[in-house]
């Protein structure tokens, strides 16, 4: 299969771009399109077969439900049942966001698209591009990240291509995304909603929207059943063999000194995750930046771009500092730990 590159820039889109793209998802064709958190892999939601496609693109689990993105809050109708009260406050506030919503589904919505459950998972995306494709490719754009599976998640288009081409029919290039973690997945079928997976939009927002929200135990406990997108199987895994060291920061930055020297003395590739406030600390090896501490925001748009650097640098070994796990630190923690199979020195 050839895949069909095509640049969109935002405030002037080139809508002979995005018709195209859209009649190739109302065919049942795979479409790779920016979000404003991560590239998303699209498909006609509605469509099963085409919900299918996604799958065998990725090399993704069947049982692993996807997302369904929309445009307006109107669009639920059709997709969901049992709609609790809170929702429109919630959407009023983060919808178009960061924030997908899992709700009964209703029998417009195939199994193939929610991995065999009775929910479906919901988002509306604030990325221009996204938008505009969702509308021309009839409203309801199944869409998990644009990677193979496992892989950590697509924040250029570059991304994209390095994972799926030859897999899918187009790949729409809106360049970087703003994010670049996906997003806060809040699951509106029990009561009081419960995250289960930490995103942009914190537990502290939601709260102060909603009054009490819990978090899912499989969020830090790898062991418990998870019950969305992301959260079943292992994500984000650079080649290398990724470590988290904890503790307290000089004791962090001497073990992974520790480490590198030994694993270079062995004749090993090691790369570094550090922040601009660390970086200058580390004595060997690929030693990058990751962001800065004064704000993670910036910690957290790099991430898996990092990861990806670190696979075409042929690192054998990472060790990466810890985060805080307030706010978007949350996140950025699911993603790392999620990364190193859980892997975790404490010192």
């Amino acid at each position: 299969m050839e895949t069909i590159i095509k640049r969109v820039k935002k405030g002037q889109l080139d809508k002979d771009s995005i018709e195209m793209a859209g009649a190739i998802l109302k065919k049942g064709g795979l479409v790779a399109f920016p979000t404003e958190t991560v590239y998303g892999l699209g498909a006609d939601a509605l469509n099963e077969k085409a919900a299918e496609k996604i799958y065998a693109a990725k090399g993704r689990p069947s049982d692993n439900p996807l997302i369904v993105h929309i445009t307006n809050l109107g669009a639920l109708e059709k997709i969901t049942k049992n709609v609790p009260e809170e929702t429109k406050k919630i959407a009023d506030a983060y919808w178009p966001g960061p924030l997908t919503m899992i709700f009964e589904k209703s029998e417009a919505v195939p199994y193939g698209t929610t991995g065999g459950l009775d929910t479906v998972a919901v988002r509306m995306p604030s990325d221009e591009v996204a938008r505009a494709l969702i509308d021309v490719g009839g409203g309801y754009i199944a869409a998990p990240s644009a990677n193979t599976s496992g892989r950590p998640s697509p924040t250029m288009a570059e991304h994209v291509e390095e994972d799926l081409t030859g897999r899918i029919d187009m790949i729409l290039d809106g360049g970087p995304v703003s994010i670049g973690l996906e997003s806060t997945i809040l699951d509106m079928t029990v009561t009081p909603p419960m995250i289960l997976r930490p995103g942009a939009i914190t537990k502290e927002m939601l709260e102060a929207c909603i009054g009490e929200v819990t978090v899912d135990k499989a969020v830090i406990k790898p062991n418990q059943r998870p019950k969305a997108p992301g959260m079943k199987y292992r994500h984000y895994a650079p080649k290398a063999d990724l470590s988290i060291v904890e503790g307290e920061m000089s004791k962090v930055i001497s073990k992974i000194n520790e480490l590198a020297a030994e694993q270079v003395k062995a004749g090993h590739k090691v790369g570094i995750i550090g922040t601009e406030e660390s970086v200058a600390n580390y004595i060997c090896g690929d030693v990058k930046s990751i962001g800065t501490r004064e704000d993670e925001s910036t910690i957290a748009v790099h991430l898996f771009a990092i990861l990806r650097e670190f696979d075409a640098d042929q690192v054998d070994y990472i060790y990466s500092e810890s985060f805080d796990t307030e706010g978007i630190g949350s996140a950025i923690m699911n993603r790392l730990l999620k990364a190193a199979g859980h892997h975790v020195i404490t010192v």
